[in-house]
């Protein structure tokens, strides 16, 4: 779970232009229910913008597509944002990163770049005595093109960021199926772990997996989604049982990486080559844990 006040930088200091945010002007967002993947667009050469509002987050916790999020929302702006998103936008928002930039190597004045958008679903809401706890899903990334206000909280332009795919269905559909087998035996060995007692019953990864292969039919601009392989490629980017301080910075590192790929089959192999690592490393910590139990 993650409180969030954000007070680390005010909407204010995001636009590095000297324009002020403008009213906005877009069209009104248009939604309709999602098809199969063997539907969905495989490229994305001219999408619609659609305004949604947007939560800013510091560059240590990009959300990938797939991943889950508990969110402790209490600030006033960002309750106003979550009933902006749940009654008017069909329970999305944008979910974004803030990469602290140079503006001037003499002064030692920093601004802030909007990077790593990611497009969420609220899928649960419940209200505490201060404030809301959120569970959100990433469905797809997204750029943001604008901001459209700063107050009383930010809201954006934003399209469809998709992987180009000049691959093969086959090509792909080795891959897709390789890292399927990976995160289904990383799984295995999870459970077989001894995790802490409040750790889920079900891993991250097979969360993430099952979601990305049976994608429920969602409120939204079909283009916002993902194609299956796209999504698999992202589903083995979450923690494992027990991870170290050390290991979860290596996949903070594999995440802002993936964000960055635009190939589907270079993130897939990627992501197959961190999960291989994940199960030699799970096995070795069972092993341990095997020893342990015998002394």
């Amino acid at each position: 779970m993650m409180n969030v006040s954000l007070s680390f930088c005010q909407p204010s200091t995001l636009c590095t232009s000297k324009r002020q945010l403008l009213p906005s002007t877009s069209t009104p967002i248009l939604f309709s229910f999602s098809h199969s993947h063997k539907k969905r667009r495989r490229f994305v050469t001219c999408a619609s913008s659609s305004e949604l509002p947007l939560l800013p987050f510091p560059i240590d916790q990009v959300l990938v597509p797939s991943e889950t999020k508990t969110l402790h929302l209490y600030e006033a702006r960002y309750l106003a944002l979550l009933e902006e998103s749940l009654f008017k936008k069909k329970k999305f928002f944008v979910h974004f990163v803030l990469d602290p930039i140079a503006i001037n190597d003499t002064s030692g004045e920093a601004s802030f770049a909007a990077r790593y958008g990611c497009l969420v679903a609220i899928e649960k809401v419940e209200q505490l005595e201060i404030g809301a706890l959120v569970s959100i899903r990433g469905i797809g990334r997204v750029k943001i093109l604008k901001f459209q206000q700063a107050e009383p909280y930010l809201t954006g332009a934003v399209i469809p960021l998709l992987d180009n795919i000049p691959h093969s269905d086959t090509e792909l559909s080795s891959e897709v199926l390789k890292i399927k087998e990976a995160l289904r035996s990383l799984n295995s060995l999870e459970i077989k772990l001894k995790a802490p007692q409040e750790a889920l019953l079900q891993t991250l990864t097979a969360n993430s997996l099952r979601w990305s292969e049976n994608t429920p039919a969602l409120d939204c601009d079909n283009s916002f989604i993902p194609p299956l392989a796209e999504l698999v490629s992202f589903a083995a980017l979450q923690p494992v049982s027990g991870s170290s301080e050390s290991e979860l910075l290596k996949l903070q590192k594999k995440k802002l990486r993936a964000m960055d790929i635009k190939d589907t089959l270079d993130r897939l192999e990627d992501s197959i080559g961190y999960v291989q690592d994940n199960i030699s490393l799970v096995a070795a910590k069972l092993a341990i844990q095997s020893l342990d139990s015998r002394l």
